[in-house]
Parts: C-alpha cells; sequence; structure tokens
C-alpha cells in the first residue's frame, strides 16, 4: 500500500503543476491572440493547446496501463500469465491490497485537476460507459462523441456554457492494451447494459474531452 501511496503523491504534484502551467498557457493563448477564435501569429491557438494538452494525458494513462496494470499479477481476481508485480489491478482497489484501472486511475488526475483554481477540466465519456459520470452530459458531447466514434477522429469546436465561451475538445480514447477490454468486456454492467458490444484492440471505446475557459473571450 506504500508504493500506492507514493503513486498518488506523486500523480496529485504532477497534476496540480500540469494544470497550473495549462491555465497559464490557456490566458496567454487569448491574451495575445487578442481574442479566442483570432488567428493572429504572435498567440498560441486554443487548437493546439488542447492538443498539447491530450498528449500529455494520454501518454501518461497509456504509459500506467502497459506498464503498471499490464505487469500485475492480477486483474480483476484473475492471475496474468506475465505478470510480475505482486499487485492486483482492480476496480475494488480502494478496499484491496491493489492498485486502480486505468480509467479510474484517469479520473483520479481529473478530480486533483479539479482542486486547481481554473475552470479547466477535463474527462472520460462514453456511449459505452459502465460510470455514469462518464456519459454525455448535454448536446454537445452526445454529438462530439457520435463523430468521434464514427470517424476515430477528434472533434473540436467552440461552446458557451452558463454563459462563458470554452474551446471543447474529444479526443477517441482506443484500447490501447488487453486491460483496456478484459475490464469492460467482463464488468457485469457493461454486460447487463451493452450484452452485444464487445471491444477488439485498437477499437474506439470512448473519447477524452478537455474544456479550455476562453478568458476574456
Amino acid at each position: 500500500m506504500n508504493l500506492t501511496r507514493n503513486w498518488f503523491r506523486t500523480l496529485r504534484s504532477r497534476t496540480l503543476a500540469f494544470f497550473a502551467l495549462a491555465a497559464a498557457i490557456c490566458f496567454t493563448a487569448v491574451a495575445c491572440s487578442g481574442g479566442a477564435e483570432s488567428q493572429a501569429t504572435g498567440g498560441v491557438k486554443p487548437e493546439l493547446v488542447a492538443d498539447y494538452i491530450h498528449t500529455a494525458l494520454a501518454s501518461d494513462r497509456t504509459a500506467y496501463t502497459k506498464h503498471v496494470v499490464n505487469r500485475a499479477k492480477k486483474l480483476e481476481g484473475k492471475p496474468k500469465a506475465d505478470g510480475v508485480l505482486a499487485i492486483e489491478a482492480t476496480e475494488g482497489w480502494e478496499s484491496s491490497d491493489g492498485i486502480p484501472l486505468p480509467a479510474q486511475m484517469f479520473r483520479l488526475g481529473s478530480e486533483i485537476a479539479s482542486e486547481a483554481d481554473t475552470a479547466f477540466t477535463y474527462n472520460l465519456i462514453s456511449t459505452w460507459y459502465i460510470n455514469d459520470a462518464q456519459g454525455p452530459k448535454n448536446d454537445f458531447e452526445k454529438k462530439a462523441i457520435q463523430e468521434v466514434e464514427k470517424t476515430g477522429e477528434p472533434f473540436k469546436e467552440f461552446q458557451e456554457v452558463g454563459g462563458k465561451k470554452y474551446f471543447s475538445a474529444l479526443y477517441p480514447d482506443k484500447a490501447v492494451a488487453e486491460a483496456c477490454i478484459t475490464c469492460h468486456n467482463t464488468h457485469p454492467v457493461h454486460k447487463e447494459r451493452y450484452p452485444d458490444k464487445v471491444f477488439k484492440m485498437d477499437d474506439v471505446m470512448g473519447g477524452i474531452m478537455i474544456n479550455i475557459p476562453l478568458e476574456g473571450a
């Protein structure tokens, strides 16, 4: 459990530092460009900021999945032949001597990011969600997830929420490791809600939503 606590302390420190930097970049993008929708050469476009943030988020999650979860000796109670770490990757990690599943680790980072003093947010959404908090919440997210699941390409648009303008981008969240599809395909909630949906490697399982507040827009 000490190892798990150390991971969370590191995750919290890195996440807060990263999003403090992201908030500064977002402000600079708007301030330098003279407006969120300006294409002035001196500013950083919000599209590019979103791409940078997504690259960091996706890289960390993939690294955790491939180099931690995939090396665990058990995955949701089942032995893994290639496991070398004497731990279990499990949804019930908080009540056992285990580690979070990739989607849970991603959500933990998102919750830590929400502690920062910024309107910037990110989260996972999917048509085939298991956690109710990860279903599409508004018309924009419903449109975005349909496009991403159909095309496999990012969907980006400006939107207004609560009188505030945002640049929002949804990136495809693909199955990058066996743990991704095993956990979903065998999960009792998934089997009950989506009995005909069986994920395969590289399938689009949902999307990573990034919302960048456009200060001064």
